[in-house]
């Protein structure tokens, strides 16, 4: 979406509360995909772990920022894993995804996104359950 939107729209990722610290409520194994995480107590060990994260995922076609250490764009977005907002040129939120991974439908953002913009809608075939990230649709 960002190489065909990207001109048009800011993408924005925020990198909040640590999912899966190891020191946290829901801590993941070491390995693999899961490298061993503290919560950061300073904002410039958030800092460093955004940028392991922004280098894993290769994040660098986005602006990659930050949430404060009172996590109050995670609050205030109810942001926790993880989740896809569209604000528009006003400032007001145009789309607001479900809680991720299970409610993560980037379809519905492009959807969205192309409204904002004034373009006709992609028609896509029904797909049965969602989410984890991939393009579908949200089951009816």
């Amino acid at each position: 979406m960002q190489e065909q939107y990207g001109e048009k729209v800011e993408f924005i990722v925020v990198y909040i509360r640590e999912a899966h610290a190891l020191d946290g409520a829901s801590p993941r194994g070491v390995g693999g995909d899961h490298p061993a995480v503290e919560e950061p107590l300073t904002v410039q060990e958030r800092l460093a772990v955004a940028k392991r994260c922004d280098a894993k995922l290769d994040l660098s076609a986005f602006t990659v920022v930050i949430d404060d250490l009172k996590d109050t764009t995670n609050t205030a977005y109810a942001a926790h894993p993880d989740r896809l907002y569209l604000v528009d040129k006003e400032g007001r939120i145009a789309y607001a995804g479900g809680r991720g991974p299970r409610e993560f439908f980037p379809n519905e953002l492009e959807d969205s996104i192309r409204e904002q913009l004034g373009m006709e809608p992609i028609e896509r075939e029904e797909e049965e359950e969602g989410g984890g990230g991939s393009f579908r649709r949200r089951p009816r």
